[in-house]
């Protein structure tokens, strides 16, 4: 599957945001997005999820148009950057409406057996975003959607998960967003770079250098 969202642009106040962007996304490869705070990263996954509206988008799935917002399909699930889950939800309750094995879940986070039955509001930040991110990963979806996932994690906890994206790619295309830049381009297998309101391909670090979005 080929997931394509194509000459996209966007205002806020009457400012432009993004003009003629292009991103690519396809089952069995990850797809990262790098750039500035402003840039319009999360504006375009929001844009995907179908939750912000632009001035104009063409979205595909395999060359064929989506016309609706594309959450109602079911076939995506997004990780934004604010919290996820309600606050007086039980962990157990959010792991059956997401249909997703807490006991796989905690095999693999061996220090989160305890939380199963506690409420969101009762976990720690880090906690609650370890099982956000993981259920948002593991959902019977075609598309993931990660809005800096990796912001309020360990480096153990970012390996982890880049273990579980390199697993879910084999059958989800993964788009993710964070300014870790070297975790993205370990993990991605197409890197896109947000400037000057436009979306450039990025094949190495040289690359983001090249382009000033790091220091030589």
């Amino acid at each position: 599957m080929i997931f394509e969202i194509d000459n996209v642009e966007i205002y806020f106040d009457h400012k432009p945001i993004l003009k003629a962007a292009y991103v690519k996304a396809e089952t069995g490869k990850v797809t990262g997005l790098l750039g500035r705070n402003g840039s319009g990263k999360s504006s375009l996954l929001k844009i995907l999820f179908g939750t912000l509206k632009p001035k104009y988008k063409l979205l595909r799935i395999d060359k064929k148009p989506i016309l609706k917002r594309f959450y109602t399909t079911e076939r995506v699930a997004m990780l934004p950057q604010f919290p996820l889950l309600p606050p007086r939800i039980k962990i157990e309750k959010a792991f059956d409406i997401y249909n997703v094995d807490f006991g796989d879940f905690s095999s693999v986070f061996l220090e989160m057996t305890s939380v199963k039955h506690q409420r969101a509001r009762e976990l720690s930040g880090g906690q609650q975003r370890i099982i956000e991110i993981y259920l948002v990963l593991k959902r019977n979806v075609d598309i993931v959607l990660l809005d800096e996932p990796f912001a309020q994690l360990s480096p153990l906890m970012i390996e982890k998960f880049s273990e579980i994206i390199q697993q879910e790619k084999t059958k989800k295309a993964i788009i993710i967003t964070d300014h870790r830049y070297e975790a993205i381009l370990e993990i991605s297998d197409e890197v896109y770079l947000f400037q000057n309101k436009q979306t450039l391909s990025v094949t190495s670090k040289n690359d983001l250098i090249e382009m000033r979005y790091l220091p030589g």
